[in-house]
């Protein structure tokens, strides 16, 4: 455990910005582990260390790990053209598209919430109503039809898009359904035993609620109307935060993939900016030429999320919280107390 000036230090900085959501710091033992805020504000529920979080895109790891197994399992490869591995037609799209190309968002293809170019991911559900997003092909309709944005390969333009399909090819070459799959694959057998894909609207016990504050007036209100009723490839998956761990844990043990694979995973194949690049659904910070830390990241209307693996030190951190800010100061405050 970390010591009591520390601890304080974390209690002030979440006051500070505050954070409602829980933390735990991990290195062969329990380093440091809290919760604050409230899952339900109306009911005045507290958040704890059990509260299941939304974690958006963070779980785009897990597409990228089952995509992973697939290929260990001799079904693709990650060189595999997507018309050679998925059958739907995108009349429009580069028929040189790899799954490379997906795993790494420099497929060029257009994507159904551009990041770059749009600030209010609530304003897609005032065209498709997000009740109606409840399967991976419910998705298509945004972006199927439309033209490339790039060739693939020539740059790094993240793409929620890309992820939906790499979850279509999860589906048609696994045969099952892609949130059973990962459920049954990935959470099973890493433990995850708190970890699903919950649909808005039947949320088990002791999940948090994520909320959307109005800074100006002071009110607030629930996602449940901003983003999808159900998680999928792209995002949306609930975990809680000795659920991560125990996910990275068998990540870096190679116990979910082949050496290989997981190598390939952790490969940084295309640099974003600076000393940020991209793995196969993993973020990979360097620092020179070592890598300080891989990470995974998510951001939704209610949802902020970060957790890291830290290879000099064995340190894993998870900071999940249910609302649009706040994850990102607690892990820089984490990082300087004990990783840096």
């Amino acid at each position: 455990m970390i010591s009591t000036n520390k601890l304080q230090q974390i209690k002030s900085k979440a006051e500070e910005v505050r954070f409602s959501g829980a933390l735990l710091a991990y290195k062969d033992d329990i380093l440091l582990q809290y919760a604050f805020g409230y899952s339900n504000r109306s009911e005045s529920v507290s958040n704890n260390l059990n509260t299941r979080f939304g974690i958006a895109s963070g779980c785009k790891l897990f597409t990228a790990i089952a995509i992973g197994q697939l290929v260990d399992e001799g079904k693709i490869n990650f060189n595999t053209r997507l018309k050679d591995c998925l059958d739907i037609a995108f009349p429009l799209f580069d028929e040189d598209i790899t799954l490379h190309h997906l795993l790494t968002h420099t497929s060029g293809i257009p994507d159904y919430f551009d990041e770059a170019t749009m600030d209010d991911f609530a304003d897609l559900w005032k065209a498709t109503p997000m009740y109606s997003l409840t399967t991976l092909h419910s998705f298509l309709s945004l972006f199927q039809n439309r033209e490339m944005m790039f060739k693939p390969g020539d740059k790094f333009h993240y793409n929620n898009a890309a992820f939906i399909i790499l979850g279509l090819v999860v589906e048609q070459q696994s045969g099952m359904n892609f949130t059973q799959y990962i459920e049954e694959n990935i959470f099973k057998p890493c433990g995850m035993v708190d970890s699903g894909y919950f649909s808005l609207d039947q949320l088990p016990g002791n999940t948090a609620l994520g909320y959307i504050d109005d800074e100006e007036t002071g009110n607030w209100k629930t996602n449940i109307y901003s983003i999808p009723i159900k998680g999928g490839a792209d995002g949306g998956a609930f975990i809680t935060v000795a659920d991560m761990v125990k996910l990275w844990d068998h990540l870096m043990d190679a116990k979910l993939l082949s050496e290989d694979n997981t190598r390939a995973l952790l490969t940084p194949h295309v640099q974003e900016e600076d000393e940020e690049y991209y793995g196969y659904g993993i973020w990979i910070t360097k620092s020179g030429e070592e890598i300080y830390k891989y990470h995974v990241m998510g951001y939704d209307p209610g949802v902020s999320f970060h957790s890291g693996y830290y290879p000099k030190s064995g340190i894993k951190l998870v900071v999940t919280s249910n609302k649009e800010t706040g994850a990102y100061p607690i892990t820089a405050e984490l990082e300087s107390l004990l990783v840096d």
